[in-house]
């Protein structure tokens, strides 16, 4: 099917649900921030908007993982106590992946779904459509991937980039052999779950794990995730290297015992040491936003001063809780320090992560 045909279809879809409008309808608003569709030339976004509605600042742009929406995927962290300065300060967008959002029609049979670059080619709509001029991207798994991907085609619009486990590779054939053999012994909810936990968290069979668990088997546009997911198994390569890289901040997350602590590694190595800071959280699994809200806060606070907002926040648990010695290593490019450890737990200066260093901290 050509890609005019597809969006014909996509569009008449989304029609059919009586859900937008030439440009795009806002639904409805309350305490749980402003609902909108958006109309792109490739489909309709579900869309959530809290906060100030700050136009002299850049809005905050999110874009949750596979097997989640943007509530299930950010409401922890942008709902905890400290993260309110920040809603406070900033418009925050949560955009949901097509068919991803609760409530969400189910595509029928044979239904032709989005790429990864498809999706990340409707995010320009979104900007236009509440007259962002630039953002900061907050992406998770597939929606870090998504970011990254809108990042290197529209640079001039992102300000700086917080990803977590992000894997911006196209899968390799023993990747690609593994997940048939896994389509043939696994439940479509086991491999998503294998996807946002390591396996010792799934041993482990937290109450998080279990949360998940029911939720996934029992959501009812298990057809819709099942497509984002398949979207998600057959990204591209993004070709990341020094000569082509992020043109903005970048803040990179992953737990220590997360899925795809290697692949962020990986990406690490490949961009400006000047501009990116490695976070790897200690004793943190596959969803650090979910499980250390507090710390992801504070790291959050420190990317965005680096920026130049918010110079006068209050850092609160981590400013006080240093070390005075950090471990360094060296790059292959000489006495440039490419990474510094800092670890939690005693007094010491006041070393905030900086856009300038590539940091990778244990916290």
């Amino acid at each position: 099917m050509r890609v005019s045909d597809w969006a014909a279809v996509r569009l008449q879809h989304q029609r059919d649900r009586g859900c937008c409008g030439a440009q795009g309808r806002r639904l409805r608003g309350g305490r749980g921030g402003r609902e909108h569709r958006v109309e792109t030339p490739l489909g309709v976004l579900h869309v959530m908007v809290h906060g100030a509605g700050n136009v002299r600042r850049p809005a905050i742009l999110t874009f949750h993982d596979v097997g989640m929406d943007s509530k299930s995927c950010f409401s922890t962290l942008f709902k905890f106590e400290e993260m309110q300065e920040i809603v406070k300060n900033f418009t925050v967008v949560h955009v949901d992946a097509p068919g991803q959002e609760d409530g969400a029609a189910i595509y029928p049979a044979g239904y032709q779904y989005a790429t990864m670059d498809q999706i990340s080619d409707m995010l320009p709509a979104v900007l236009q459509y509440f007259n962002f001029r630039t953002v900061i991207g907050v992406g998770v798994g597939a929606g870090a991937y998504i970011l990254s991907k809108f990042t290197l085609s529209n640079p001039e619009a992102v300000e700086g980039l917080v990803l977590i486990n992000v894997d911006t590779n196209a899968r390799g054939w023993m990747d690609w052999a593994a997940q048939k053999l896994s389509n043939l012994t696994s439940s479509l909810t086991d491999q998503i779950l294998s996807h946002l936990f390591s396996q010792e968290e799934l041993s482990a069979n937290t109450e998080l794990i279990q949360t998940h668990r029911a939720r996934l088997s029992k959501a009812p546009n298990l057809i819709n995730i099942e497509l984002f997911w398949k979207s998600y198994q057959g990204r591209r390569d993004l070709d990341i290297e020094r000569n082509n890289t992020f043109k903005c901040p970048v803040m990179l997350v992953v737990g220590d015992q997360a899925p795809y602590e290697e692949a962020a590694v990986e990406c690490n190595s490949k961009l400006d040491p000047t501009t990116t800071s490695f976070l790897k959280m200690a004793d943190a699994g596959g969803m650090p936003q979910l499980t250390q809200p507090s710390k992801l806060t504070e790291a959050f606070k420190y990317f965005i001063q680096g920026m130049g907002y918010m110079a006068s926040s209050c850092m609160t648990r981590l400013s006080r809780s240093r070390t005075t010695s950090l471990s360094s290593s060296y790059s292959m490019e000489g006495s440039r320090s490419r990474s510094r450890t800092l670890s939690q737990g005693s007094q010491g200066g006041q070393l905030p992560p900086s856009p300038s260093h590539t940091m990778e901290v244990s916290c």
